[in-house]
This record gives structure tokens, sequence and C-alpha cells, in this order.
């Protein structure tokens, strides 16, 4: 018999399936051995020695294995093919009490067949640079968060956190929002021009007529016009003068396809086109990756590993798409070579691009035995891949420049000649660029006439708030966490309240100024990006086994005590401000602000808590709608902290739902859908409609809080009771006291 041990369920059911009855195929269920949930772990003094501990609950899963482990023939240790991967074999290896011989190591890029077989007969040792790589991240965490936490708790206030990656992330948001705030606007001018043929029409249409733009004074470079004085002279001087093409021009344009998927790009990819959050992005890849039933293929890994920055493809892979190409498409589509894409010098490169498995398992196929959310991630990994070989698109643009005493207006119009990858695919952009509209056919020289004149006063506008999917990107470029990181980076700052999403921007909290301006006056280094950057660079030279885990430590630690022996030093305690609203109190018309409390953000009166004891839940607009009233749906926490979702016109409106609001709708009745957390397929909250499900059967678990508040499971509250008077659980060993709203009434204790 041999032992053969992953991390999850799903991928030993699928691998289990691949190899067979010579094979015992068991999952730990993640983590079996880590530093302990309370104190540090790390012993600085004792040359940087680590406390393991296993993980509580893991006890009976070890037993298992050790007594499997004694009678087997060998143990293959399949654990992701990653440094965190490694160190988890490492741990399996010293608690089932394992030589070095006896640990056999395996790594599956993709979990095919062919794959876990080539990978099962080729095992190797245990790779000790990547584990010491992944103790020394864990060790720089450790240290960074166990010992700043405390002081922000002291200086600022308790249940803060610092972290060596996610006070960096809070910081780039911060950065950005005061650029954004110390931005001044600059005054320019555009001029729009209608113009028809000399001989046609009365207005700006597709017989004739368009719109341009103004350029330049003839035989210069584009100009910027930024007063309404040199506007006007230019309006005048046109005014009394005839118009005439002066030229039309194409050109055509080749655009290439984006490359394959890596951790970075496929979460900003799926945020932008999916609506998908990074983490969930990786939680639905995870499950691709590990293998899902498809019908007439048994268990099936979809896709290769998800965490990756390599654009690497093997040649079979490569292949296999390009004959696809050929036939569902035609040579035209299929370029003489296959393309080969570069990958980053700074990346690690340990594993391929994240792509399909089997390209003959084209989204449509298996789209019966997805649920949404995997196919919709499924067809983008597959369709990027696709097109990723294949032959360039070629984009004609028509410009016409339009001539009026001595100035140019141009007017531009982009088409698709020959469609190429565009076909298949076109890469997400956070400003698309419109293409102008259609041109008539013009010649040099043509007379043509004005029917409009239009001069507009802009200013320029500030930099953008980042977006989940810009922020991945402004990590990954300045070399800030790596792709295991960047989505439970992104995760922390928003679950710590250190950062908002709004309308999908990313916009700090004053509690998230207030900690990241302290970082920066008392712990400069740790949200210092060059220095974040250099820390990454070190734990790469240790995984190449040029730097040794512990005096990578060692050096970090001597500029970081003196930092924080100078923090605990200073006791000035630093207040987190009180964020302005624009909503007023219903009981004394005071303005209402937003504070922090035990469970998160609220929003109180200004005479709270002794002049006065309104509150409310503070809540965030959702793209679902109201399936009663048709009003927007928001999400909103309750007195406890549990997430739920309530109608915008409540009281007027009773709806409310633990489940996820959702872009799409009902094709019976057309109202938004909503996903429950357990099932893998949205449903229809709309009463009066045919595919209504009733909570029974949207699958909420029963389990009940470990904290004693509302069960995790538990149905929304009955109609009459306000989310903001009561948390959406109906318990029934708890007095609801529906005359009392505790969102009036919080203890001072909890603010």
């Amino acid at each position: 018999m041999n032992l053969l041990i992953v991390e999850s369920p799903a991928k030993a059911r699928t691998i289990s399936a691949y190899l067979g009855e010579d094979y015992t195929v068991k999952a730990t269920m993640g983590h079996v051995r880590d530093l302990p949930k309370k104190g540090k772990g790390v012993d600085a003094d004792a040359g940087f020695s680590l406390d393991y501990q296993v993980i509580e609950g893991k006890e009976t899963v070890i037993r298992e294995l050790k007594a499997l482990a004694r009678d087997a023939d060998s143990v293959l240790l399949a654990t992701d093919p990653d440094r965190e991967g490694e160190a988890i074999s490492w741990h399996l290896k010293e608690l089932l009490s394992l030589s070095d011989e006896q640990a056999r190591r395996v790594t599956f890029n993709e979990i095919t067949k062919k794959e876990v077989r080539r990978s099962v007969d080729t095992p190797r040792s245990i790779d000790y640079n990547l584990v010491d790589a992944q103790q020394a991240r864990r060790a720089l965490d450790r240290i960074v968060g166990y010992e700043i936490s405390p002081v922000l708790w002291r200086r600022i206030r308790k249940g803060l956190s610092a972290g060596r990656v996610q006070s960096v992330a809070a910081r780039i948001v911060v950065d950005r929002e005061e650029e954004i705030r110390a931005f001044q606007p600059q005054e320019y001018w555009t001029i729009e021009v209608s113009l028809v043929r000399e001989d046609g029409g009365t207005s700006a249409s597709s017989d004739g007529g368009f719109t341009a733009q103004y350029f330049a004074p003839l035989g210069e470079k584009k100009a910027e016009i930024k007063t309404g004085d040199e506007a006007m002279a230019i309006v005048n001087a046109v005014k009394a003068s005839p118009f005439s093409v002066h030229s039309v021009s194409t050109a055509d344009k080749k655009r290439s396809p984006a490359p394959p998927f890596t951790t970075s790009t496929l979460q900003q990819d799926a945020s932008r086109k999916l609506g998908y959050a990074p983490r969930r992005t990786m939680s639905v890849a995870q499950q691709l990756y590990e293998g899902i039933q498809i019908e007439g293929h048994g268990l099936t890994g979809l896709i290769t590993y998800m965490r990756t920055d390599s654009l690497r493809l093997s040649d079979d892979a490569v292949s296999d798409a390009r004959g696809y190409i050929g036939r569902e498409y035609g040579q035209a589509y299929l370029p003489k070579t296959p393309r080969a894409y570069k990958t980053k010098a700074a990346a690690q490169d340990a594993h391929e691009a994240i792509r399909p498995s089997y390209v003959d398992l084209p989204p449509k196929i298996v789209r019966g035995s997805l649920s949404e959310e995997q196919y919709r991630l499924y067809k983008l990994i597959w369709d990027r891949f696709i097109a990723c070989q294949m032959e360039n698109a070629i984009l004609t643009t028509l410009t016409i420049d339009a001539l009026s005493a001595g100035q140019i207006f141009r007017a531009n119009h982009t088409q698709i000649k020959f469609p190429g990858f565009i076909a298949v695919y076109e890469e997400g952009r956070d400003e698309e660029e419109a293409p102008g509209a259609a041109l008539p056919d013009m010649s040099e020289g043509e007379p043509l006439r004005r029917t409009g004149i239009e001069p507009s006063q802009h200013f320029t506008k500030p930099p953008p708030r980042y977006t989940e999917a810009s922020l991945i990107r402004a990590l990954e470029e300045k070399g800030i966490g790596r792709p295991s990181t960047y989505a439970p980076t992104i995760s922390i700052i928003l679950d710590r309240e250190y950062v908002l999403r709004e309308q999908k921007q990313l916009k700090p909290t004053p509690l998230g100024e207030t900690v990241t301006g302290y970082m920066r006056e008392k712990f400069g280094n740790i949200v210092d990006l060059t220095f974040t950057a250099s820390m990454e660079t070190d734990l790469d030279l240790v995984e190449e086994g040029k730097l040794s885990w512990k005096e990578m430590l060692q050096g970090f630690y001597g500029g970081f005590k003196a930092d924080l022996d100078r923090a605990l030093e200073d006791v000035t305690r630093v207040r987190v401000p009180d964020e302005p609203t624009h909503e007023t109190c219903d009981v004394c018309g005071r303005p209402m602000f937003i504070k922090l409390g035990r469970f998160g953000r609220y929003m109180a009166c200004e005479g709270y808590p002794n002049e006065c004891q309104t509150t409310r839940p503070v809540s965030e607009p959702t793209d679902g709608f109201c399936p009663l009233c048709d009003a927007t749906v928001r999400k909103k926490k309750s007195k406890r902290g549990f997430t739920f979702y309530g109608c915008e016109k409540y009281p007027e409106c009773t709806f409310m739902t633990w489940d996820t609001p959702q872009k799409t709708t009902c094709p019976e009745c057309g109202k938004s859908l909503f996903r429950p957390r357990y099932a893998k397929q949205p449903i229809c909250e709309n009463p009066v409609c045919a595919a209504f499900v009733p909570e029974d059967q949207r699958g909420y678990k029963k389990k009940a809080e470990t904290d004693g508040g509302a069960a995790a499971g538990d149905k929304k509250p009955a109609a009459k009771k306000a989310p903001a008077k009561k948390a959406p659980a109906k318990t029934a060993a708890k007095k609801p006291a529906a005359k009392k709203a505790p969102a009036k009434k919080p203890a001072a204790k909890k603010t």
C-alpha cells in the first residue's frame, strides 16, 4: 500500500480516481502544524527558534496518518507546489517521524491523469530551501504582527493589527487618497465642430455628416487650449472662414493578444469582467484546480495551479491549443509559429501560467457540471489561453482632418479589419478607449459646411482611487508580496476596516489613515515600499539557497527592535476622528457621525452616548435590487457584526436576507438573484415568482456561532423587525426584545 497525502478532500478524491487501489489518498484538511495562536512563537534571542504546535482539532487526522504511514510501503507528500505547500510537507514529515528517504515529495502543476502518474513515478526529496523561505516569511509576519499590534492597541485602540504586507497595501491606498485631496485641478477647453458636405444634409449624420475635435494649428503637434479666451479666439476665427477636407488617411494597427493568466492578472480580469473579489476568485480557482465531477469524464481537474507568476506554457498545451484553433477558426487565425511569452525577471517561474488542463473540454461542454461562478471563471481562463495562441487582430483607423482659418479639426474612427484573437477574448481595461463614430467617405479638398460649433470648459481630474484590480497591479509592479498573498492582503485591510469598498473603489477609513500615519512615523521601514520589496527579494534568495533564512531575519530584526523600543517610549495616544455624514438624527436633529465600535463601524448621533442614544447600522450599496420593490439592496452589519442584506427603503419595505445579491437576474421574473453561502447556484427570492426558493430549501447551516451570537444558518428576522433593531437571526434561546432597538442603545464599553 502506498500512502499519498494532500491538503483537501476534493483534491484527494480526484487523485484517488486516477491512481486506483494501489494508493490510499488522504487529506490533511489544510495545515497540521503552525506557530501558536496565542503568543509570538518566534524567539529572536534563541537564534529565531520557532515554536511549532499541532493545530487544535488536527490530532485525530495526525493519528490516522501515523497509523497509515507505519504500514505503507511508501509515503508521498503531495501538498501544493509552492513554498507553503513545501512547508506543509515538511511539517508532515516531522509529525509522522519520517526520514528524508521515506518522505518523498510529489507536486502536480495540473491534476490530470497523465500529470499525476508522471509525478508519482518521479518523486523527489523535500526542498529545504523552499521550506526555509516559508519559515522566514512566517517568522517575519509573526514578528511584525505580534510586536507592533500591541503598540497600536496602547496608542490608538484595541483590536488593531499591523502586518508586513497589509500595512504597505493600506499605505498605498492612503497615499492615493492624499494625492486626490492635494490635487489642484487645471482648466482646459475643447472645441467640437459639426460638419456636413457642402451639398448634403443640414446636420451631422451618417450620410455625410460627422463631428471633429479641435487638434492644432496646421502643421503643429496636438495643442492644448488652456483658457476660455484662447478657445473663443479659435471659435471666432473659424466662424468667419469656410471648412474643407485637408486630408483623409487610413492606417492599420496590429494588436497582439494578452499573455496567459498569472495569479495577479487573473484576479485583475476577474474583478473587471466578473466583479469577483480576489478572495472569491482564488476560492473558485482552487475548486477548478482540485477537481469537479464532470458528466462523462468523472472527477476532473480543469485548470493548472493557480498561484503562479510564470508565463511559461508546456509544449503539449500549446500544441493542443493550436490544433483547436485550426479546427474551430481556420488557418488564418493561427500564427505561423507558436507564441512564447517571457516571464518577468523577478518572477519565481516555478509553474506554468494558469491554463485549462484539457483544451478539448471547452466551457460549453462542461457548463452543465459547473456552478455559475465556476463556469464564468473557467470560461475566462479557457478563452484567454486559447486567445494567447491566436493571430494578431488588425484594426483600421480612418482619420479625417478638416481645415478652417489655419486650424485643424480631427475625427477618428477605428474598426476591426481582421478579428484574430478578439474573436475569442479581449483583455479587460480600467479605462476603455472609444472607437469613435463612423465617418463618411471623403476626399481631399472637398468643401464642408459647419452646422454647429461648441467650445467646452473642463478641468483635469485627480488620479482615480484604486480598485481591487488596480491595487493588485500596483502591488505586483512594486514587488510587494507574491501571488499567494494578493488576495489575503486585500481581504485583511477590508476586514479590518482600514479600507472600504465604495462603488468598486477602495477608500481609506479614518482608522486606516490614522494607523498608516502612526506606522509612517514610528515604523517607517515596515510601510516603506522599497524596503518591503527588498524583503521579498531576500526571501527569493533564501528560496534559491543563496541566503540563510536566520541571517536574513537577524539583518531585519536589529533595526526593527530599535524602532519598536522608541515607539514604546512615546506614550502619546492618537485619536481616531469620527467620520462625518450627511445624515441627521431622527430624535434630536443633530448630525450623525460614523464611529468605530467593538463590532465595526456604526452611525451615531453627535450627542451619543451622553445626550442622545440614537445609533444606526452603516450600510453599503450592492449590485442587487429588492425583489419586493426594486429598490437597491444594501449590505449591512448587525449589532454583533454579522453581515446581511436589506432593502434601502426599510422600514417601508421589510425585505432582508443572508444571501449575497448578484448582478444576474431571474429568467422567470427578471428580479435580482441571490447566492446562499453554501449553494452552487444563485436563487430567486421573489415570493411571487415560479422559481422562488423558500428559506428552508436554501441550504442554510445550523451550526451556532461560538461567540453566542446569531446562528450562522438561522433564518432572517421576521418582517416587523428592523435590521437596525435586531441581528438578522431568529434564535429561539434569545429574547427578541422587539421594543428595544440595539442600534439606538449599544453599550458604551463597545464603542
